[in-house]
């Protein structure tokens, strides 16, 4: 196994269980405990753990939040994946909504030319990729800036999306789980997920397979309220059946 395979099951793991130990590892992956250890570093400096006293724990369950640039290093060819599927559910014509997060961003990125779509948006980053876009009408929510996601948040956004009628919502989530549905680090970006999802007829999450069986800080939304969940091969199948169960239509890239 690769360093970055090792890596990426060591992080898959410590959000599974809130931890994961040196040694422990080291007996898992038949390696020693300082390669353990040299791989903890990276995924620390990387901002997706927290090393501490003969382990780590993913940062989100310390209410630490990466960086978007940070996460935009993260699950690159699965982002893309999920992507190209969630243009499948866009809309003839109409208003969209895309959510901040970099798998949405992916979409954007993605949107096709010859249709015309007003998309709605509370990411500056996405509002500043399409603004070049002949075909689109871009629409910025305003709000106060968050600037570790690069969001709008607070009274100003949730005014404007409760004036607002989208015909399809991609979201964004931090963590998904059968138990908990959909959860964010912080209580002012799920305010505005949850009304974006109020505003809208249909809602399609994008989210890869590290985000699943995870919980966070705030929920938002259950899975009841979300039409079709998009997620890649790498899901756990047993929570993606669960899911599937409790309303969303689950479709795999």
């Amino acid at each position: 196994m690769y360093a970055e395979e090792r890596q990426q099951v060591i992080l898959d793991r410590a959000r599974t269980r809130g931890r994961v130990d040196v040694a422990a590892l080291a007996e898992d992956f038949a390696v020693t405990g300082e390669t353990i250890r040299r791989d903890l570093i990276m995924l620390e400096r990387h901002g997706v753990l927290r090393r501490v006293h003969g382990g780590a724990i993913p940062v989100e369950r310390r209410g630490f939040e990466p960086a978007v640039s940070t996460r935009e290093t993260l699950m690159p060819q699965e982002k893309a994946l999920i992507a190209k599927a969630a243009l499948a559910e866009l809309p003839a014509e109409g208003t969209i909504m895309l959510d901040a997060g970099t798998t949405t961003a992916r979409l954007a990125g993605e949107l096709p030319g010859d249709r015309e779509l007003t998309v709605v948006t509370h990411s500056v980053a996405i509002a500043l990729m399409l603004t070049a876009r002949r075909n689109l009408t871009v629409m910025l929510v305003g709000g106060r800036l968050r600037s570790r996601t690069l969001a709008t948040v607070d009274g100003w956004a949730l005014r404007a999306l409760s004036e607002t009628f989208i015909d399809v919502a991609f979201m964004a989530t931090n963590g998904v789980s059968p138990e908990h549905g959909l959860t964010t680090p912080d209580a002012a970006e799920a305010m505005v997920k949850r009304a974006a999802i109020a505003s809208s007829r249909r809602c399609v999450l994008l989210a890869d397979h590290t985000k699943v069986g995870n919980d966070y800080f705030t929920r938002f939304a259950g899975l009841k309220d979300i039409d079709t969940f998009i997620t890649d091969a790498g899901v756990d199948r047993s929570i993606a059946v669960e899911i599937a169960e409790a309303g969303p239509r689950v479709i795999t890239v």
